[in-house]
């Protein structure tokens, strides 16, 4: 005897939702989480300070440059200060109401927070206007 696949009212509603499909998706997606979220973790040893090709930047902006050498000394444009004198020379800087672009220049060798401590001077005064300077390729 054969079985008989049909149901026998085509017009009433069914009653079973079938879940195969989304159980496959919760499985999918599962994976997709646990191949990828070990990738994210991972820390590649990059130099970060060279660039491919030099931007043209507006020549009619002001540029005070900050400067932090290989040994983590301060530079104010050519001077040496402190990291107190940095800090001053910032809040006047944060004074003035239109304020030049701050161009930070630090050695490749120098640990990221070196450069970091310095965003974060600039960042609590406010001071919006920043240029990361690199050498070209």
């Amino acid at each position: 005897m054969a079985r008989n696949f049909h149901r026998k009212d085509r017009l009433s509603a069914l009653t079973e939702i079938n879940v195969t499909p989304l159980i496959d998706l919760a499985f999918a997606l599962l994976i997709i989480f646990m191949v990828t979220t070990p990738l994210l973790e991972q820390t590649i040893d990059v130099n970060l300070p060279v660039e491919a090709s030099k931007s043209q930047a507006d020549e009619r902006e002001e540029f005070q440059a900050i400067t932090v050498d290989k040994s983590g000394d301060y530079y104010w444009s050519d001077e040496k200060v402190s990291l107190q004198e940095l800090r001053d020379l910032l809040d006047i800087m944060a004074m003035d109401a239109a304020p030049p672009v701050l161009s930070i220049r630090a050695d490749s060798a120098l640990p990221y927070q070196e450069v970091i401590t310095v965003i974060d001077l600039i960042k609590q005064r406010k001071l919006s206007k920043i240029s990361l300077d690199t050498k070209v390729k």
